[in-house]
């Protein structure tokens, strides 16, 4: 691994934890909280708190950015934030958090197929894990827990974590297509921001308000750990990882999330893991190893052609590209 490239692997791996994590914090924050409010409230905190970080730390030239940077973060915060994580969180009031989390593994196969009506043509290798992440989360569905929420068990409740899914489908995709702002800090804070504000909005108008008192310990929990772990930690690492690695290689996130969420239940809520869980798991684990082989085989040698062909007669050019 090159001194370039081990800071993105880095944060591939707090994205494998942290957000594998949320799902149950989700569901804690959902338990007494109103959850477009309960959402909005998250990005609300997480938004200005990485503004000022950035400003601290990297500052006021790290926040300069054109309109269309800055329309273009706004837009993807919505896609991410809102249109991902604000739905999923009113989704988990009527399906468990192991099962949202299995649902959301169809993102993968969301960005393949987005990438092929752009044109893309991902290797076969790559399409085949997918397959086999897919078939491994089915064994993990078809063996799994209950599948009712905080409040209820409503037949919408899947159908919207899959709307969710799509959704941050089309975030991850647009995010590397637009022109976003160049420091990835200040792109995450502008769009957690814009995604509180529209969440919020969307929360008022549908009759959502906050009893403080009637709101659990367990709730302000969830609420916390969303606002610091998931947002500020795990959205930012996300949000660098996506210009550093290979769309099919961030994507597999999808495929660990769902086993941390597993561990989790097994540790923390006392679920039972039994042999079914343990191959599903273990079919989940090998379609990362293929996806992220099969993308780097691909990109080195797309890497090496580019070489050949830009270099002149009998040098090699060590240009470096994405």
């Amino acid at each position: 691994m090159s001194n370039r490239a081990w800071p993105a692997w880095v944060a591939l791996g707090v994205v494998y934890v942290v957000w594998g994590s949320t799902y149950l914090a989700i569901r804690f924050l959902v338990d007494t909280f109103p959850p477009l409010l309960g959402a909005g409230l998250r990005f609300l905190v997480a938004g200005p708190v990485l503004l000022v970080l950035v400003l601290l730390v990297a500052g006021r030239g790290a926040l300069r950015m054109t309109r269309a940077q800055a329309g273009s973060a706004a837009l993807v915060g919505l896609l991410l934030a809102a249109g991902g994580q604000g739905v999923l969180t009113v989704a988990e009031t009527q399906v468990a958090s192991g099962l949202a989390a299995l649902l959301v593994a169809c993102v993968p196969l969301f960005v393949l197929l987005l990438r092929r009506l752009l044109g893309e043509v991902p290797p076969a290798v790559t399409v085949l894990g997918v397959l086999l992440g897919l078939g491994g989360l089915g064994v993990l569905l078809l063996f799994g827990g209950p599948a009712e929420g905080a409040h209820g068990a409503a037949w919408w409740g899947p159908w919207l974590v899959l709307i969710a899914a799509a959704s941050w489908s089309v975030g991850t995709v647009a995010s590397t297509r637009l022109p976003m702002p160049a420091n990835p800090f200040a792109s995450s804070a502008v769009g957690l921001t814009t995604a509180g504000v529209a969440l919020a909005v969307a929360g008022l108008a549908a009759g959502q308000r906050v009893d403080v008192t009637a709101v659990s310990a367990r709730s302000w929990f969830g609420l916390a750990y969303l606002i610091v772990a998931g947002s500020l930690v795990g959205y930012s690492a996300y949000v660098f990882v996506l210009d550093r690695l290979p769309l099919s290689t961030v994507a597999t996130y999808a495929y660990v999330n769902p086993v941390i969420a597993v561990l989790l239940g097994v540790l923390l809520a006392g679920e039972r893991f039994g042999p079914a869980q343990l191959a599903g798991g273990v079919l989940v684990l090998v379609a990362v190893l293929v996806v992220v082989r099969a993308e780097a085989a691909h990109r080195a040698a797309r890497l090496a052609a580019e070489r050949e062909t830009s270099a002149p007669a009998g040098t090699m050019s060590d240009r470096w590209t994405r």
